[in-house]
């Protein structure tokens, strides 16, 4: 398949010299003369690369860049410039150009540019396969993502995993609590040794402190048999209890005890067995509060809190959405037989722009359905369930380049603000002064 070139350049004799330049070399090319029908292009079709003068009659090259970026976050951009300084050359890398060229072009530079940026392009491409590849084979569904907000957990995550120390996740309903803590199992000391789940909240109490301790035959109502129990299933392995804060107080009683002095009593027996197992426990809700209004054990609570990790909901990390998109895809087009192999630029903005009250699970949930109501190769908008069609933000209905930048200013920073609430490490992010970002709070409107 030709590599595809979007060309904007506003002299006709230069356009149609590199257009014709570049057919020649076996580039798929598309011109524009102006910001507006290079926008329009790319409204329509994906482009792989895009070559910009920076003087266009309406508007900057640099600044349609940035907008081409966010029609397509994959593009790559080379910047046409009449002045070879080194603050044109700093300004057009900060605008996400991978290089730049110096008017008259030289045919053989440009060509010279474009095999390194493609080369640049492929190497990336093969870098994230590899890396997605090695989680897939890992089952380490939950880490699949480069944002920053996903490898402070990351980092924590491998920090914890290599010791026996128990853990506490915290993060709500559809992050991927329960994955993250099978990772934990899994890059541990106990990788080989048994993984069970518990869920604290769907069993009536006697019955979750049978499944969690263990009981005697006859020791619960209505059961004759034995009851082998979570801890001693486990072994020397794991026990994940998920959603903790719902344990009835008894059961806590005997959670404390267990990690306090290595030992637990089966319901109906009276001598204590040894406590071998880890604990990674979960929970969506504030144990402080819960301990404030008297519903969690105060100790229990600072045993488990003192490994905490907090999962990152996925309004915090929409970067990671185009990872997670592929990798669902694959997962969903595998078990399905579909011949889907990726969501077109389109579908990913409006992933990207939905609030995703349900998290990562929800996410899964939507690409399975989307793969199943996808008739190409290519997921669109239409595919996905009616709830978040329309979530994407929609480009500003204006000509006036200074509107359109106001509008995408406003959303970046609010983003950035969303998952760096820290106004100093946000500025940092942003790369502005404290001061500069609180005045661009205010130009613009944004409401904290």
């Amino acid at each position: 398949m030709p590599r595809s070139l979007l060309i904007v350049e506003d002299e006709v004799i230069i356009r149609n010299s590199l257009a014709e330049f570049l057919t020649d070399e076996g580039y798929d090319v598309v011109t524009a003369g102006n910001v507006a029908t290079a926008l329009q292009h790319a409204r329509q079709r994906d482009f792989q690369v895009a070559v910009c003068d920076v003087q266009l009659p309406d508007g900057d090259g640099l600044a349609l860049l940035r907008r081409l970026q966010q029609l397509n976050s994959s593009v790559s951009g080379l910047i046409i410039t009449a002045y070879a300084t080194v603050e044109n050359a700093v300004e057009a890398f900060q605008s996400g150009a991978f290089d730049y060229l110096v008017k008259p072009v030289i045919f053989d530079d440009l060509s010279n540019k474009l095999k390194r940026l493609f080369q640049y392009r492929e190497l990336t491409i093969e870098n994230q396969l590899l890396r997605r590849e090695l989680a897939r084979r890992d089952h380490s569904e939950s880490m699949i993502g480069s944002s920053n907000a996903l490898r402070a957990v990351q980092d924590a995550v491998r920090r914890v995993a290599v010791t026996n120390s128990n853990v506490l996740l915290v993060g709500e309903s559809g992050t991927g609590k329960e994955l993250f803590a099978r990772t934990i199992h899994k890059w541990g000391p106990k990788q080989n040794e048994s993984f069970v789940a518990v869920n604290c909240a769907v069993r009536p109490n006697e019955m979750l402190e049978a499944q969690i301790f263990g009981a005697r035959a006859g020791a619960v109502p209505g059961v004759h048999d034995e009851i082998t129990g979570s801890f001693r299933t486990a072994g020397t392995g794991t026990v994940y209890l998920d959603e903790v804060s719902q344990l009835p107080l008894s059961a806590q009683d005997k959670l404390l005890r267990a990690i306090e002095y290595e030992e637990f009593t089966p319901l109906g027996a009276t001598k204590p067995l040894k406590m071998t197992a880890r604990i990674i426990a979960a929970t969506t809700r504030d144990l402080s509060v819960e301990v404030a209004e008297g519903r969690f054990q105060e100790d229990l609570f600072y045993r488990l809190d003192g490994m905490k990790i907090r999962i990152p909901p996925l309004r915090e990390r929409l970067d990671d959405i185009p990872e997670l998109v592929e990798f669902f895809i694959a997962k969903h087009g595998r078990a399905m037989g579909q011949r889907v192999t990726a969501a077109t630029s389109e579908t990913i903005r409006t992933l990207m722009s939905a609030p995703w009250k349900g998290n990562v699970r929800q996410l899964d949930n939507a690409i399975e359905r989307a793969v199943m109501m996808c008739d190409g190769t290519q997921i669109r908008p239409n595919d996905l369930p009616p709830d978040l069609r329309g979530a994407d933000q929609p480009l500003p209905d204006t000509d006036d380049l200074r509107s359109a930048l106001r509008h995408y200013e406003r959303l970046h920073i609010l983003r950035v603000l969303s998952q760096w609430p820290d106004k100093r490490e946000a500025a940092k992010r942003l790369k502005l002064g404290l001061s500069s970002l609180y005045r661009k709070i205010e130009e613009l409107g944004i409401d904290l």
